[in-house]
């Protein structure tokens, strides 16, 4: 059995598929992409059992088959041939493969096709489609927040949310929690589901720049994310999500904005001479001033800086972790966000100062114990 196909887009699309594999399998089988080959299109499969991923490459060939092929060895050598045709040849008996470049072979042993787990199918599913650009929007705005916390299993992927009036993404490690709405996607059948942190990793780098309608295919046991000749299936996350909207406050009297570069830069410079265990930054706000400090005790590290700010409330004090802070203000895109705040012991709530219509984002961060 032989097949003939590009080097350079063979190593691209098994590049993007190639996240899946885990490098510490139990399995060996799953070290390996499958090879499918029929009607001269070769479909490509990788899984680590949790998250599956498959994609079409074009190919010369006039025969069928299926063969395993060990991915590490099959990557590094893609990676060094130049642009020409390779082609493959393999021996559906004893699994030995050969590769022809135009100035040499290589042979390596693959593996019984037979042996390569079983995908999913989407059976029993119903399905929405999102544009690769607002799913993609929704991951990046999301996925930082989640847990890695395996006792809470709940938290270690974001909630999907699909309903008539819109899709709600959220994501939480207890600490700090994120919750984007698009009042513009709807779904017909009201749905919530939890997908997977690296499943959504994989789906983040392999979504298309050019906007395309992603087609999501949900059960009760797995997700389905088709788009162009690329999909992924990932196992849900079998577990109930908290309820998030219990711990967002809703009286917050004192309104706080100003330059979203201007802030990150002064948090990034200030948490510096914080304490490395706690990261604790105090704000301090009176007037049209924000002060930023934060201070380590054991190496007798301090600093502070002041900032413009435009406030309407009474005079605050309140500390955060910083690198909350830091990462949530990298997410965000806008140059002016606010924070909404009601006392020091009390959760504060960043929104951004201009959204796109049909879009809402809220990220909420746990205030830290002041130590004066």
């Amino acid at each position: 059995m032989r097949f003939v196909v590009s080097t350079t887009q063979l190593l691209k699309k098994l590049q993007m598929i190639s996240g899946v594999i885990s490098s510490n399998t139990v399995l060996p089988i799953l070290e390996d992409f499958l090879f499918d080959i029929k009607d001269g299109k070769i479909k490509v499969f990788a899984t680590d059992l949790e998250t599956s991923m498959s994609t079409e490459i074009e190919a010369e060939s006039k025969e069928s088959g299926k063969i395993a092929i060990p991915a590490k060895i099959l990557l590094d050598t893609l990676k060094t041939l130049p642009e020409q045709p390779l082609t493959f040849s393999f021996d559906e008996k004893n699994f030995g493969i050969e590769i022809s470049s135009s100035t040499g072979k290589y042979k390596l042993a693959g593996e019984n096709p037979e042996d390569f787990p079983k995908i999913p199918t989407a059976e029993d599913s119903s399905e929405v489609e999102i544009p690769s650009e607002i799913l993609g929007r929704a991951i990046t705005q999301t996925l930082f927040a989640v847990s890695n916390d395996e006792l809470r299993p709940a938290m270690t992927g974001v909630y999907f949310q699909l309903q008539p009036d819109g899709m709600t993404f959220v994501s939480t490690d207890a600490s700090k929690l994120v919750k984007y709405k698009r009042s513009d996607m709807v779904s017909k059948d009201p749905a919530s589901f939890i997908v997977p942190k690296k499943a959504l990793q994989l789906l983040k780098g392999s979504l298309p720049t050019e906007d395309t309608q992603v087609v999501v295919s949900y059960n009760s046991s797995n997700a389905f994310f088709n788009f162009s000749d690329t999909k992924l299936i990932c196992r849900l996350v079998d577990a109930k999500y908290p309820d998030y909207n219990a711990v967002i406050p809703v009286d917050n009297d004192n309104l706080l904005t100003l330059n979203r570069i201007d802030f990150l830069n002064t948090l990034k410079r200030v948490s510096i001479f914080s304490n490395k265990t706690t990261y604790q930054c105090v704000l301090n706000i009176s007037g049209t001033e924000l002060k930023v400090s934060s201070q380590d005790l054991d190496f007798s590290n301090e600093a502070f800086e002041r900032l413009n700010c435009t406030y309407d409330g009474d005079d605050l004090e309140i500390a955060f972790n910083a690198r909350f802070l830091i990462e949530m203000l990298g997410v965000l895109e806008t140059d002016e966000i606010k924070i909404e705040l009601s006392s020091a012991t009390r959760a504060g709530i960043l929104v951004p100062g201009q959204v796109e219509e049909g879009e809402q984002l809220l990220m909420l961060v746990m205030p830290v114990m002041l130590n004066h």
